[in-house]
């Protein structure tokens, strides 16, 4: 069993910035990062690969988010600059065990107010 410990959210001012991070207890196969509004469905923000640091994100946040990791601490970064309200949401971290494409574990989530 894997635990992932998410930190960094808060309130910033649209146009801010905001870093999280994600620490894994365990190793992973891939990490990622997603995202609930209220009254909307969870949706993906994007994830890295562990080993060779490949990553992959959503059309909504290309160039203003950035996923990145330190592998000697085992976490994950989500950098996210020129944050726009609607960026407002709780956002998961979440990690694959393996290739197979489904994320096993999941932290408790952090809350990012962006204030227009």
């Amino acid at each position: 069993q894997v635990q992932l410990v998410e930190s960094g959210g808060g309130l910033v001012q649209a146009g801010g910035s905001l870093r999280l991070s994600c620490a894994a207890s365990g190793r992973t196969f891939t990490m990622g990062w997603f995202r609930q509004a209220p009254g909307k469905v969870r949706e993906f923000v994007g994830n890295i690969r562990w080993s060779g640091g490949f990553t992959s994100y959503a059309d909504s946040v290309k160039g203003r988010f950035t996923i990145s990791r330190d592998i000697v601490k085992n976490t994950m970064y989500l950098q996210m600059n020129s944050l726009k309200p609607e960026d407002t949401a709780v956002y998961y971290c979440a990690a694959m065990r393996t290739a197979s494409g489904r994320y096993d574990y999941w932290g408790q989530g952090t809350q990012v107010t962006v204030s227009s």
